[in-house]
């Protein structure tokens, strides 16, 4: 049995990742959600995560308790080193990621792809205002992000999501596997 494959889940902030990748779980559960860690307060709604303190997230990562980690949006996010056991089982797994983190990632896992979200800037602004976690500003320096593009050399996937969250979990799993017997 190989490895399974990290699935990194990248796109600008507001682009339904989170939303993506739990409709993928939902009609594929042999993919794994990776839950991550971050230097957010708990309980902010989108996925699940392990909120720490910024100290606590610097000691853990010290310790080498994240096979990946990078800072964003005054924020730290880890995919912890544990992951490593699920996919030496074969399994894949969905790991919601940062398109700075991607050549950390590729260096980190065996089998690494990427999925790549994109939507048009209405869409990403409409979402960002509703979730109502940032600021104005915040949400304008997001938008300001969202066209960057996704460093060379990597096995992209991309798909849309400015429709039905069904017609783009479906898109996805097509792309994930190309082929079913």
């Amino acid at each position: 049995m190989s490895d399974g494959r990290l699935i990194a889940v990248v796109g600008p902030s507001g682009v339904g990742k989170d939303s993506v990748m739990d409709g993928l779980a939902a009609a594929d559960p042999s993919l794994h959600l990776v839950r991550r860690t971050i230097t957010r307060a708990p309980d902010l709604g989108g996925e699940d995560y392990d909120a720490v303190s910024v100290a606590e997230f610097e000691d853990m990562a010290a310790r080498g308790h994240f096979a990946v980690h990078w800072g964003a949006h005054s924020l730290h996010y880890g995919i912890p080193a544990s992951i490593q056991t699920v996919l030496a089982e074969g399994q894949d797994c969905l790991a919601n990621f940062s398109r700075s983190a991607l050549i950390a990632g590729q260096a980190a896992f065996a089998r690494f792809c990427v999925l790549n979200i994109t939507a048009g800037p209405d869409t990403l602004a409409s979402r960002l205002k509703a979730r109502g976690r940032e600021s104005d500003a915040q949400i304008a320096q997001r938008l300001a992000q969202a066209t960057k593009p996704l460093p060379a050399g990597l096995n992209v996937m991309t798909i849309r999501n400015d429709g039905p969250l069904t017609d783009t979990v479906a898109c996805a799993l097509s792309l994930l596997h190309p082929v079913r017997v």
